[in-house]
């Protein structure tokens, strides 16, 4: 009975300590962990709109997007920044912001969460890819195999489905701008 109670003792105070060391550590590495995923962001943002000299958040009431920006320049707002994921990736997620100038033209998409095949969908964070969304002005994108309405976005060889997620990503963020920050169909 001794021997239980020894051992007892021991394992409690064995996880006490790796309890307040665990505890210490997390608080100590909190801010520097926040301020790098805020510096990533911001970089992003910055990849996504290169014109813009500050980001400013903007509060949303709608889970279909992650987050929002203002995309400032001088003070004024040139355009915005908006992050949207979609959950239908090979791999999982797809995570995308997406730079959308006030009069609706693409000024670029980051990847910021992708786990894709390598050397398939993976390619999805090369130029040749996500540079086809940059520049177009459109309501809407479509994998050119598939049909559809809107801007054709030509698939990765071999990572139709990875294609599909990045633009339904892409399609959501624009959705959110027309229907929520105001932007206008030019015609």
């Amino acid at each position: 009975m001794n021997k239980i109670l020894k051992n007892t003792m021991i394992l409690t105070a064995i996880t006490l300590i790796a309890g307040v060391a665990l505890g210490f550590v997390y608080e100590i590495t909190k801010e520097p962990i926040a301020n790098a995923q805020l510096e990533a962001k911001q970089e992003a943002c910055r990849q996504v709109f290169p014109e813009a000299e500050e980001f400013g958040v903007i509060e949303i009431e709608t889970d279909k997007i992650d987050e929002a920006y203002g995309a400032l320049k001088s003070g004024e707002e040139i355009g915005y920044v908006v992050t949207a994921t979609c959950k239908e990736g090979y791999g999982g997620d797809i995570q995308v912001s997406v730079g959308i100038s006030k009069d609706g033209e693409v000024t670029g998409i980051a990847l910021l969460s992708i786990s894709e095949t390598a050397g398939l969908g993976m390619r999805a964070t090369e130029p040749e890819f996500y540079n086809q969304y940059a520049g177009k002005q459109t309501t809407q994108f479509y994998v050119s195999k598939d049909g559809g309405e809107g801007e054709p976005i030509e698939a990765i060889s071999g990572a139709t489905i990875t294609s599909r997620a990045v633009t339904k990503a892409v399609n959501t963020a624009l959705e959110f701008y027309y229907d929520e920050l105001g932007g206008r169909v030019n015609e």
